[in-house]
């Protein structure tokens, strides 16, 4: 899938569409990052045609890597990409980290930064907008801010920050409409006469589940970590919910992904552990997780397995009438 530039004076601002990419992090069995996993995990990913990849972030385990890892992993990213679709990396953490991890995506090559939260500490609204202005000021790359876990933006923080030239978006994690509503209502109208092009994303796991719900109030891109390891299942439910297809979505919803998200409240990072395991069970090795995350148990690979099945069932029932 070709993507376009926005031209907002500086920088150049990828615009997205389609479903969001967002790869694991592959590990050897010695616990290293597998770069040649990854290139092969991007490549396959990319011929789906996702809208963009988003490299290093929450499903890429960018909680456990160091700068180095971090680097080798964005610049896989962007190599295997090679210009076929933006590539964005997350950063975040402690605020020095933080400005680090931004200036190393940019020489890797990244086209933008997701900024995941600060490390840790609640923090008030003025103290959300202060860290998010000096991590957007460490490099010259566009910045979609998280709203998720410890940093949670008021609408008015939101649309303060939205107001700084190189942050480009609003991604949600947390999942209070009312308050998104507002949100998205306050960015509009603080950005209202400017020649600026902003996207909200909805962020939250297992994003499928809320889609419904969330372009009711506008906002239609999202992260599909099922898209690693299910690809057909998360192109078959974008394009029922694109076409209006309520069918397929309830039917995806009720034997998907509704049973896949209550496999995943079982166990804290799960979000990120049943994505791994769902790569190995179609037969792509990427390693498992770094602690404090743990892999599935037999029991719950089983089950997996089961809800695996049922979706790629209906999936390929979908692309069967969506090629005639």
């Amino acid at each position: 899938m070709a993507f376009t530039y926005v031209d907002i004076g500086s920088p150049e601002v990828p615009k997205l569409d389609g479903v969001l990419f967002f790869p694991v992090t592959p590990f050897t069995g010695a616990g290293h990052i597998d770069t040649a996993a990854l290139a092969d995990h991007v490549a396959r990913g990319l011929d789906f045609g996702p809208g963009g990849v988003f490299a290093a972030c929450g499903t890429g385990e960018f909680h456990t890597l160091d700068p180095e890892e971090y680097g080798r992993a964005v610049r896989t990213a962007v190599e295997a990409t090679a210009g076929r679709v933006p590539v964005f990396a997350g950063t975040g953490g402690p605020l020095s980290l933080a400005r680090r991890y931004s200036r190393i995506a940019q020489e890797a090559g990244a086209d933008g930064l997701l900024l995941l939260p600060p490390y840790l500490v609640e923090a008030p609204a003025a103290g959300l907008i202060a860290y998010t202005r000096q991590v957007v000021a460490a490099s010259d790359l566009p910045v979609i801010v998280y709203n998720r876990s410890n940093a949670r933006f008021t609408p008015e923080a939101a649309a303060e920050v939205a107001r700084l030239d190189k942050v480009v978006g609003f991604k949600d994690g947390v999942g209070d409409l009312d308050r998104l509503s507002r949100t998205v209502s306050a960015v509009r109208s603080a950005l209202s006469g400017r020649d600026k092009d902003f996207q909200f994303f909805n962020g939250m796991p297992t994003a499928e589940v809320t889609v419904p719900a969330y372009r009711g109030i506008g906002v239609e891109l999202y992260s599909s970590a099922v898209f690693c390891f299910a690809p057909e299942i998360s192109l078959a439910f974008h394009r029922a919910v694109t076409t209006g297809d309520q069918d397929t979505v309830d039917l995806l919803l009720r034997d998907f992904f509704h049973p896949l998200v209550t496999l995943r409240d079982k166990v804290p990072g799960y979000a990120v552990s049943l994505v791994k395991a769902g790569m190995a069970l179609r037969g792509h090795d990427v390693g498992g997780v770094r602690p404090p995350l743990t892999d599935p148990s037999p029991q719950h690979l089983e089950r997996l397995g089961r809800i695996l099945d049922a979706g790629l069932a209906i999936a390929g029932r979908d692309g069967e009438e969506a090629a005639r």
